[in-house]
């Protein structure tokens, strides 16, 4: 989104890593001159709210900070997001296939097989405190034409071919 100066950012305080998660996008966005919006939602139920108050605040995009709450209800935020024409980014291709724009992040089936090769270890006696700390090595591109072309917005080919799954 070339002329992007403001993203609403879906989240629910209270999480420690959600928590984590915010402040970081809000020092990548002073480093961009990006404004966030804080849609801080506790339920089901603030989700029409927050995204009236992305329409009121002009945001240009959406992004969306991971929880439970969120993860739940992505379809219904997708619709929302789609509804108020708002290009979305998630963290997980299982949004884009709920109707979310664009998605982009660690590949989960990657990080629980390597999650069960930690069990697997510990299982046969190695002591967990010893193990060393992993960072995702596999990043998903995943994105929804069909949801892209419902808000107006166009993919540049480049980005396409890049991606993981593409949803037409």
């Amino acid at each position: 989104i070339p002329k992007l100066s403001r993203v609403a950012v879906l989240w629910k305080p209270g999480n420690i890593n959600g928590e984590r998660v915010y402040k970081e996008a809000q020092a990548a966005a002073e480093q961009l001159k990006v404004r966030l919006i804080s849609l801080a939602v506790d339920s089901a139920g603030d989700f029409e709210q927050a995204f009236g108050v992305a329409v009121k605040e002009h945001a240009d995009a959406l992004m969306t900070i991971r929880n439970p709450l969120i993860v739940e209800n992505r379809k219904r935020i997708a619709q929302l997001a789609i509804d108020h024409r708002l290009p979305s980014i998630y963290d997980e291709r299982a949004f884009v296939e709920a109707g979310g724009m664009i998605s982009y992040g660690a590949n989960l089936a990657d990080s629980y097989r390597r999650a069960a090769v930690y069990v697997d270890k510990i299982l046969r006696g190695a002591n967990a405190a010893e193990l060393p700390i992993e960072q995702a090595s596999h990043f998903a591109l995943n994105i929804n034409l069909k949801t892209a072309s419902q808000i107006g917005f166009t993919f540049p080919p480049e980005l396409l071919m890049r991606a993981e799954k593409v949803i037409r």
